[in-house]
């Protein structure tokens, strides 16, 4: 098999770390996830720093993130753009501050270092025509150091695509790489927010596979392991988690913190993010499509009712806080359920609801 050679690149595009207000969240998509921090079901050893300059690709470029299902004509504008020919890339420069807060430049190169070499390799992926698209490198390529606060890199299609086009997708909070040390810490919030709702059970075993521990027995594990992890996702995170077990089976499971409230984790206003709105609450929520189908009729068509949800949600996870329980008890229709008599209660208590009680919006 004949390779195209590895320094024949073509740049098709620039990007530049925006300045300014940082996001508040970033969309990991499953696909980055599960190929490049979680092949083979076991977690990278990717340093703080490195995952700095992750987060920060992904932020530069959340504008340009997209379900393909959602935007079909994108996806081809993306392949006519990176998905023609071999070895493809587009320019990136970051701000060398955002990977080493504190200005060390020993720490910003081998960020790049590790990035550059780790998983470096020849990658194909097929476009929509079905041709084979060949690109070498690991996630970025000739970093390039400048005295002027920026580093310069190229990012393969290969892995820009996998960034750009998320069909399934995640939310991860921006600062956490900025808030939380240990790389370990970080890299189990990005799977905890993988995991569905109800939880999961694994084994001990499984559990020091995937994020390289080798702790002899459970209780190990959860106390020394699990509990500091949480201890820094109830403070810094939106997600974190109930942990137990029984001999060597350990239960995880997920729940809303106080970290960011709900209310700021909501509403957005272009479609996608109504998309991804949905989703969240039908994944976390068990919702079947029978039971999303008037649920999300009002929530996408209805300006007014969409904000009453969210004020009706965020009562729930309000009073389910204050029970000591967690918001994900309420599954399917039950949920449906909570959030139909807080939208009772909030809907009567407004003006127009003083004047037409049974005016409400229904959502099941």
């Amino acid at each position: 098999m004949t390779f195209p050679q590895k320094d024949r690149r073509l740049v098709r595009k620039e990007y530049t770390a925006k300045t300014g207000k940082e996001p508040e969240r970033i969309r990991l998509g499953n696909g980055f996830v599960d190929d490049f921090i979680f092949e083979n079901q076991q977690a990278a050893d990717i340093p703080i720093n490195a995952l700095r300059v992750i987060f920060n690709i992904i932020a530069t470029i959340s504008s340009e993130q997209f379900r393909p299902e959602d935007r079909p004509q994108q996806l081809s504008l993306f392949e006519e753009d990176f998905e023609t020919e071999n070895n493809i890339f587009t320019s990136m420069k970051i701000r060398n501050l955002k990977v080493s807060p504190s200005g060390s430049s020993k720490h910003v190169i081998a960020a790049y270092e590790f990035l550059a070499r780790f998983r470096m390799g020849w990658y194909t992926s097929l476009n929509s025509n079905g041709k084979e698209i060949r690109t070498f490198g690991g996630l970025l390529s000739t970093p390039s150091y400048e005295h002027r606060g920026y580093t310069s890199f190229l990012i393969s299609s290969y892995w820009l695509k996998k960034l750009i086009v998320i069909p399934e997708y995640n939310y991860v909070l921006y600062n956490l790489v900025y808030n939380i040390r240990n790389n370990k810490h970080i890299i189990f919030a990005i799977w905890l927010s993988k995991i569905p709702p109800t939880g999961t059970v694994l084994k001990l075993s499984t559990l020091n596979r995937k994020f390289g521990l080798n702790y002899k027995t459970a209780n190990d594990l959860c106390f020394k392991f699990l509990k500091s992890v949480r201890l820094n996702l109830d403070r810094f995170n939106s997600l974190s988690f109930h942990f137990k077990y029984k001999g060597d089976m350990i239960s995880i499971i997920p729940y809303t913190t106080d970290a960011v409230p709900e209310k700021k984790m909501g509403l957005d206003k272009s479609p996608i993010d109504i998309t991804g709105r949905l989703r969240y609450f039908r994944k976390r929520y068990g919702l079947r499509e029978d039971e999303m189908l008037q649920f999300a009729y009002q929530y996408k068509n209805i300006l007014q009712t969409r904000e009453l949800i969210e004020k009706a949600f965020s009562e729930l996870i309000r009073t389910s806080r204050l029970k000591g329980k967690s918001s994900t008890e309420f599954q399917g229709r039950g949920f449906l359920i909570e959030i139909q008599e807080n939208i009772i209660k909030l809907y009567r208590e407004s003006k127009i609801g003083k004047l037409l009680p049974n005016g409400y919006p229904v959502i099941l």
